[in-house]
């Protein structure tokens, strides 16, 4: 996407199946508080800590993605099928070198912090570049108490510092509060297949009184 010397933009990854307003809430939060310039969504062709084989096609994903986005400072971008890469780490080390004048920051929702340890070279991507999380609902305790979450605690920066995280060496780390959103990507996939079964349940079920 395009870019200047000295923006400051705010990374976003995820499988974005499907992207949904909590991701747009999260990405709107950032550009307030860490007076971000852009955030862009980087939409993985698979994540590695999970199953694929239903994934959606990765256009699809995006497209979706944008409907979803609808903001001039927020951009879907495929960069890690582009580049033939699949872990973040590898995404961010290419992005650094490509825009080493630009300021990145890595931006979570605090489910995700949970599990950050399962990333691959987790403790350099935070090596790398500032890390925002921001709070979801039923996340925030267990987030902190997390084994990054704990590795991170010592790097944190108090939220009255929002806007200085994009400047600040890594590794560097802030948690905002504000807005929060309960949607999720598994459970709007897990309602979707839900409507369908009920679907064809009524479509394959005759009518009461009707001959068989």
């Amino acid at each position: 996407p395009r870019h200047e010397a000295g923006n400051r933009i705010g990374l976003l990854g995820g499988s974005f199946n499907p992207a949904h307003a909590g991701h747009r809430l999260l990405s709107l939060i950032a550009l307030r508080r860490l007076r971000l310039d852009a955030v862009w969504w980087l939409a993985t062709p698979g994540n590695p800590l999970k199953d694929t084989r239903a994934l959606p096609p990765l256009a699809e994903r995006m497209a979706r993605a944008r409907v979803v986005a609808a903001h001039p400072r927020i951009v879907v971008t495929g960069i890690e099928a582009e580049i033939g890469k699949r872990y973040t780490y590898d995404a961010l080390a290419f992005l650094l070198r490509r825009a080493p004048a630009v300021r990145f920051v890595w931006l979570m929702g605090a489910d995700n912090l949970r599990q950050f340890d399962r990333w691959r070279r987790w403790r350099d991507i935070a090596a790398r570049v500032p890390i925002a999380v921001i709070d979801r609902p039923g996340s925030s305790l267990k987030a902190m108490r997390s084994k990054a979450g704990l590795w991170l605690a010592h790097r944190r920066l108090p939220e009255r510092a929002a806007a200085r995280l994009a400047t600040t060496p890594p590794p560097a780390f802030i948690f905002l509060h504000g807005p929060r959103s309960g949607l999720s990507s598994t459970a709007l996939r897990r309602a979707a297949i839900e409507k369908a079964d009920k679907s064809r349940h009524v479509a394959t079920t005759p009518p009461a009184g009707a001959a068989i």
